[in-house]
């Protein structure tokens, strides 16, 4: 993963998410599962989320996105799941009625977890030896 840069950050954030419709319906078989990968495609674009990968299966959905350190998983996810409701059911209002006659076509549950190039134990590791790093530059200087 390589590193971004704004202007007052360096930063590499990336978060694995997994939600599911209501009622864990199958709806996303084909056409259907197209026209929300479009739709969430389109919304990445527009809200600077970048998706670096989505996948669809007939009923949940796995993305990860890359995100800048002010844009939280909870603004990612409220943006994704209410635009995506609204247009699915623009252009398929028939889902709407069959299955999701409540009026949503999303859970409020969902799955996130960041994404690193470096597992928990090295981070561990890292924190601990800057600690020791630290102490023994002091103690140097004293």
């Amino acid at each position: 993963m390589e590193l971004q840069r704004n202007p007052h950050h360096v930063f590499r954030i990336m978060y694995h998410f997994v939600w599911i419709p209501k009622y864990r319906h199958k709806v996303f078989s084909e056409p259907y599962r197209t026209v929300m990968k479009n739709i969430i495609e389109q919304i990445g674009y527009d809200y600077n989320i970048e998706i670096l990968e989505l996948e669809i299966p007939v009923d949940h959905i796995h993305m990860v996105v890359r995100s800048e350190p002010k844009v939280s998983p909870v603004d990612i996810m409220q943006i994704i799941k209410s635009i995506s409701a609204r247009q699915f059911f623009k252009l398929h209002p028939d889902i709407k009625k069959k299955y999701f006659w409540g009026g949503k076509l999303w859970t409020q549950s969902y799955f996130v977890e960041t994404i690193g190039n470096v597992n928990e134990k090295i981070i561990r590791q890292y924190v601990k030896i800057s600690l020791l790093l630290t102490i023994d530059l002091n103690e140097s200087r004293n």
